[in-house]
């Protein structure tokens, strides 16, 4: 399996994950259980936030966020342009998402736009060294491998609090 299917690969796992997350109702999407800064909704918009913000300092290019509107749709302001790591609790609990067919559609626009990159990325460009983490080399594939596992990683806790018994009190 070459870099292009390794990608294209985990992207599709990242769509079905969001398929798996049961439908939630605002109060649920909004919920903090026992008094965590970061609810289901949260964790959606941060999904796509990691994905979007990666991949178009990776490219060189427009997030998403913009380009496509969700910036307005979302309505968060200001804190709605940041990534949410390092959010104090304050912060986090300010991410109010109303809607969860929104937040997948992010996601989901945000896939495609890895996918779309993964499609013009040649087969020797993804060991290309693009940035250096804790004085190691970090190459195209692993920034891109690393920021799909975030997402499913953000999805699954997302399916684990929304099967919490009374999530919305």
């Amino acid at each position: 399996m070459n870099a292009n299917d390794t990608i294209t690969d985990l992207a599709g796992r990242v769509t079905w994950s969001l398929a798996q997350l049961r439908e939630l109702s605002p109060a649920e999407l909004n919920a903090h259980p026992l008094g965590h800064p970061n609810s289901p909704g949260w964790l959606l918009w941060h999904t796509g936030r990691e994905l979007d913000m990666q991949l178009a300092h990776l490219r060189d290019s427009d997030q998403v966020w913009t380009t496509q509107g969700f910036r307005d749709r979302f309505d968060l302001g200001e804190i709605g342009d940041s990534l949410g790591y390092g959010h104090t609790p304050e912060e986090a609990t300010s991410i109010q998402v109303a809607n969860q067919g929104l937040a997948a559609e992010y996601i989901e626009a945000c896939v495609e736009a890895v996918l779309d990159h993964a499609r013009t990325v040649p087969e020797d460009a993804w060991d290309e060294v693009i940035d250096e983490y804790d004085g190691e080399p970090v190459t195209r594939q692993v920034r891109v491998t690393s920021i799909l596992i975030d997402a499913l990683e953000h999805l699954a806790q997302a399916i684990y609090v929304a099967g919490m018994p009374d999530l919305d009190q």
